[in-house]
């Protein structure tokens, strides 16, 4: 498989191959069983010098090369009834990617997409990178060697047809998973499985489909799953039936990490109804019962003396003065005229819809877990080393995912199951409670980000932004792959949370001079890669004090970034969403539009944000919740070279959409201390109904590159980005602290002792 683009020639090592010819093979097996090549990694054109270390390798990049070298363990099989099969060695957690994997096979196939079977792939220690699920990186990794793998199969079932037929491979057709001779007669691909399969594994060429002979890939599909998730067929990891695995919480500490220090009444907890177990492990104390409302009983019954945890005592207040000391300098300040800015972004929540959960069936010798995992490959060798067990004997099974966004990177749940299991001797179905997933979960880091842009009249001469972290987590798979891949990195020697910021953040305007530092301090909580992780807050700041910097200058915000914009693409998506959100229109005092732009993993996106800041919108009331201002209009364009569905990117960009209002406007972890208050959904106030903007425009811009770009993370910046400066424009004060309603707190605040909040209850008994 050679990762280039299939419109361009093969570079050196190709070994002959043509411009849409690619390599694969076909294994041995009893059935059709196909699979793609390696070949060399993408990379920037030589001779070609940047000032932008994402123009010459992003982090997309980086994971798309890691994948490579194991490509061709991922195999495409042709089942005898027709079907065909294919284990997807990612996650999916509702960002459609087993549709989209199943719309490439089915392209390169040509059968129906309704007879694509896309499962996921259990953890496979030979895949190495080529199993981890983040960065957009999904479709650009798998585009190619999908494609390839669906080919050879292709290509190996013509001829076995011509051979059954006896007729040549140039008078068959493929259509519908069927094959026809120039006289009529026909056999279906099922029926040719066996004979086509490989006795030895051999090498073949093949040629890819030009795009435009495309029937599926390109055109708006349904998710294939559409159907099982709106009638709840849909498996979950909660939803399986494992024989034994009874429903199992954890009795958490009321700071953030405390750790056990003794259990008063174990006896008692263990007596209650349908209790089965009362076990110590290092996160809390598991209690295993018949149902998940006798161990929430039982957690809320536990009566526990904990240690201090590792944010003993800290504050909001306390953490942002961490930050401040820690915050790199922005050097003497230029002798030409600037514009300066400091913004400060709270610890915000990373909680998936479906809660945090997993299975377990610990046993001597053996054990077996099953959870929605991106990492599967590192939490295997994590839970084989905390029940010291050789890797060999933990087999991990990749579930489905409600939600993810970087929280299923981490795999803490089925750490705590597979201990559980251990303690109880007994399987266990291990879920965290709502309040468990605030408190205790993975977080956006809190974050200080300061910004100085020098100009001379209408020239920038130079832009220097110092973003200053509490510590992101990056020890589920990417730090690895950094350090395997250091020698071909573009960034030096410099650690891996540097690395991560500076292989995804890049300066989209000629701002002449530019740079972008990292440093990271307080490793005392539990954080996480966020959905865009460092880019919302960075590209918020940013185009802050673009903004700040056209009204110094004089200029109209939409033609300023315009006029400065390096890339044709961006600059389309940009003008595509002013004229079709009508920017400039005369707009009410109180309410204003905003415009924002973000590009990484080459695709590019823009918003265009109407919002509503006047008395009687911000003060309208909310039960148990902060109103505030109201985003009434969002027009997004979004270019990602080729979007193999349309229709799942178009889902994609509403999601984004939603998390930029929330991290503008209204979400937040509010930290005291030691622990955080917020306990559920109830109270953490991600994007509801009452603040949804009633015009939405998703645009989908004109295939610009011809091959995939990322998009699951790219709309959450320039979202986040136009709301902030659609707000400063409203108030005719430029937004520093976001959320902007976290100095309110509208709720009463939930004990931590006992740690969750009393199941809500009908009254009547459902145990039986």
């Amino acid at each position: 498989m050679s990762s280039s683009d299939p419109s361009t020639p093969p570079g050196p090592g190709a070994r002959g191959v043509g411009r849409r010819r690619f390599l694969g093979y076909v294994l041995a097996a009893p059935t059709l069983v196909a699979a793609a090549e390696l070949g060399r990694a993408p990379g920037a054109e030589a001779g070609i010098p940047s000032p932008e270390i994402t123009e010459l390798a992003d982090l997309n990049d980086v994971m798309t090369a890691a994948a490579l070298p194991t490509s061709k363990l991922i195999t495409v099989e042709v089942d005898e009834d027709g079907t065909v099969s294919f284990a997807l060695p990612r996650a999916e957690v509702g960002q459609g990617i087993t549709t989209s994997t199943a719309m490439l096979i089915a392209e390169e196939m040509d059968v129906p997409l309704d007879r694509v079977r896309v499962t996921l792939a259990d953890a496979r220690p030979e895949l190495m990178f080529n199993q981890l699920t983040g960065a957009s990186n999904t479709t650009i990794s798998t585009y190619t060697p999908v494609r390839v793998a669906a080919a050879v199969a292709r290509g190996r079932l013509l001829e076995a047809a011509a051979a059954q037929l006896g007729t040549a491979v140039t008078d068959l057709t493929l259509k519908a998973g069927v094959i026809t001779d120039a006289v009529g007669r026909s056999i279906g691909i099922g029926a040719l499985s066996a004979k086509a399969a490989g006795i030895r594994t051999e090498q073949v060429s093949v040629e890819l489909k030009r795009r435009e002979e495309f029937s599926v890939i390109g055109k708006p599909h349904n998710r294939v799953d559409a159907l099982a998730a709106v009638t709840g067929r849909k498996k979950f990891a909660m939803d399986l039936d494992v024989p034994g695995a009874e429903p199992t919480m954890v009795c958490r500490p009321p700071t953030i990490n405390g750790k056990v220090g003794a259990v008063a009444n174990p006896d008692e907890v263990r007596a209650m109804p349908g209790v089965s177990d009362v076990v110590v492990i290092s996160t809390g104390v598991a209690v295993r019962a018949k149902t998940f409302g006798q161990c929430i009983d039982a957690v809320r019954a536990l009566r526990v003396s904990w240690k201090p945890g590792t944010a003993e005592g800290k504050s909001d207040e306390t953490v942002l003065r961490e930050l401040r000391a820690a915050e790199p300098p922005l050097g003497l300040p230029s002798p030409a005229r600037s514009v300066e800015g400091e913004f400060t972004f709270h610890f915000r929540s990373n909680s998936a819809l479906e809660p945090n959960c997993a299975i377990a069936d610990v046993r001597s010798d053996r054990a077996e877990i099953w959870a929605a995992l991106k990492s599967p490959i590192v939490a295997q060798q994590a839970i084989a080393a905390r029940l010291k067990l050789p890797v060999g004997a933990v087999t991990v099974h990749v579930t489905e995912g409600g939600g993810s966004f970087g929280r299923k990177l981490f795999f803490d749940a089925a750490l705590e199951a597979a201990e559980a299991s251990r303690k109880t001797g007994k399987p266990v179905k291990l879920m965290w409670h709502r309040a468990d997933d605030s408190r205790q979960g993975r977080t956006h880091p809190m974050a200080t980000s300061r910004v100085r842009i020098s100009y001379s009249g209408d020239t920038v001469l130079s832009y220097k932004q110092r973003h200053t972290s509490v510590s992101t987590d990056l020890g589920h798979g990417l730090g690895e792959m950094f350090t395997a891949m250091a020698a071909k990195l573009p960034v030096g020697d410099i650690g891996f949370s540097e690395t991560f910021f500076q292989l995804t953040q890049s300066m989209p305007y000629d701002f002449g001079a530019n740079s972008r530092l990292l440093n990271e301090t307080d490793k005392g909580f539990n954080t996480g890669s966020m959905r865009n992780v460092y880019s919302p807050d960075v590209t918020c700041a940013r185009e802050l004090m673009v903004d700040r910097l056209a009204a110094k200058t004089g200029k109209d915000p939409y033609a300023f970034r315009r006029d400065f914009l390096r890339d044709d693409r961006a600059r389309a998506a940009l003008e595509t969403v002013a004229e079709t959100g009508n920017w400039g229109r005369s707009m009410p005092p109180g309410t204003a539009q905003g415009i924002a732009l973000h590009s990484e993993y080459h695709a590019t996106s823009a918003v265009l944000v109407e919002i509503d800041c006047r008395p009687e919108t911000v003060n309208r009331p909310v039960r148990n919740g902060v109103a505030g201002p109201r985003v009434t209009k969002v027009v997004f364009a979004v270019d990602v070279g080729l979007a193999v569905n349309p229709r799942g990117l178009e889902a994609q960009m509403m999601g984004c959409v939603m998390d930029g209002i929330a991290l503008t406007l209204t979400s937040s972890l509010h930290l005291r201390d030691g622990h955080f208050l917020e306990a559920s959904w109830d109270n953490y106030f991600y994007t509801r109904q009452w603040n949804t903007p009633p015009e939405l425009d998703i645009i989908i811009m004109p295939t610009s590159t011809g091959k995939p770009g990322g998009a699951g993370e790219l709309g959450v910046a320039a979202s986040m980005a136009a709301v902030a400066c659609a707000y400063g424009r409203a108030t005719g004060t430029m937004p520093t602290t976001f959320p902007i309603n976290h100095g309110t707190l509208s709720f009463e605040p939930k004990p931590t002792v006992p740690p969750i909040p009393q199941s809500p209850t009908d009254g009547l008994d459902h145990v039986r």
